[in-house]
């Protein structure tokens, strides 16, 4: 039987190839901006490029933080992605300027203290043992990244309890984060190949 999964259309995101690799992953996907569906799914996908304002100011306009934050309080799995993941943060600052985030996490989104930015293209990850996402896959697993900006607080976020993968540009940054129903990535698992699939499979038989 395959996983109802909500990609919330919020007016931000590759909504289409988030669809399409959930689709090969195995689940019954529909791209919406129904909050109704939102809450109701098996799944729910919070997709996000650009910037943290732009994207928090899409989730405002149509209504979806108190949906999302519900969920994760009843238990019910979200899954972050690239910007989608830092607005679950508690603010992003960019130029300068903070944006208050969803708060569902804690800490904040900071430009990363790297020479070279964007940090685009792929790179290797370090996941907990423990990790539900990374189960299966091999320790020098590649990922592709598009971001300036990221969660830099790692032992921060670390020590709430949540499992907190890393990657390495600049500083070492968060790379995926899993506590309770919420998961979130900062690269894109719809972009990352064979090991994508994985990690979109692994999330869909958690569910």
């Amino acid at each position: 039987m395959s996983k109802r999964i909500v990609v919330l259309d919020y007016g931000s995101g590759n909504l289409r190839s988030a669809e399409r690799a959930l689709e090969r992953a195995g689940a019954d996907v529909t791209v919406t901006d129904d909050l109704t569906a939102a809450a109701e799914a098996e799944g729910l996908v919070v997709p996000g490029v650009g910037a943290f304002a732009a994207c928090m100011a899409g989730i405002e306009a149509l209504g979806a933080g108190p949906v999302i934050a519900e969920r994760v309080a009843a238990g019910r799995p979200v899954l972050g992605i690239c910007v989608g993941m830092q607005v679950l943060f508690e603010h992003g600052d960019e130029h300068g300027v903070v944006t208050k985030g969803l708060g569902l996490l804690p800490g904040g989104v900071t430009k990363l203290p790297a020479e070279r930015l964007p940090h685009m293209g792929w790179n290797t990850v370090q996941a907990p043992a423990d990790s539900v996402l990374f189960a299966g896959l091999p320790a020098d697993s590649r990922f592709y990244f598009v971001h300036s900006y990221g969660v830099n607080d790692v032992a921060g976020l670390a020590a709430t309890g949540a499992k907190v993968t890393t990657a390495h540009h600049g500083t070492d940054f968060v790379a995926a984060v899993e506590r309770g129903p919420l998961s979130a990535a900062q690269f894109h698992p719809e972009k990352s190949a064979d090991t994508g699939a994985v990690l979109l499979h692994n999330w869909l038989a958690s569910l």
